[in-house]
């Protein structure tokens, strides 16, 4: 799993959690990071905000369409709005809004992991 935020207090609160429910997951702070790693083996999945600068969690989520970069998205974000719906693609598994709920964040990476498995 890579869990890909800008900002660092979020990714090392999220690291905490994920650690603690036994994932192995890499921390990035950048979507550019993410297209320099080498292609992800299943399972596998992206945690991914939205609105970060330099490539944002769309951006990179219409550049890994159809390339083995694509992975299940469960998109985090503390903004809401009607562009973003309509912008996910078929591998959004969930859009989960801060300040994030450990219970809902865990079942949807669950969900996006087993998904990385079947496709």
């Amino acid at each position: 799993m890579f869990v890909i935020d800008d900002d660092h207090s979020v990714r090392k609160a999220l690291g905490r959690l994920l650690r603690a429910a036994g994932y192995q997951f890499e921390l990035l702070e950048a979507a550019e990071a993410y297209l320099a790693c080498p292609p992800p083996q299943p399972p596998a999945c992206l945690l991914l905000d939205i609105r970060m600068p330099g490539m944002n969690g769309l951006e990179l989520q219409r550049a890994i369409e159809g390339t083995p970069m694509e992975l299940p998205i469960v998109f985090i974000t503390g903004h809401a709005d009607e562009e973003l719906l309509q912008s996910l693609s078929r591998r959004t598994v969930n859009v989960l809004y801060k300040p994030l709920d450990d219970v809902a964040l865990l079942a949807a990476i669950d969900a996006a992991l087993a998904q990385s498995v079947e496709s």
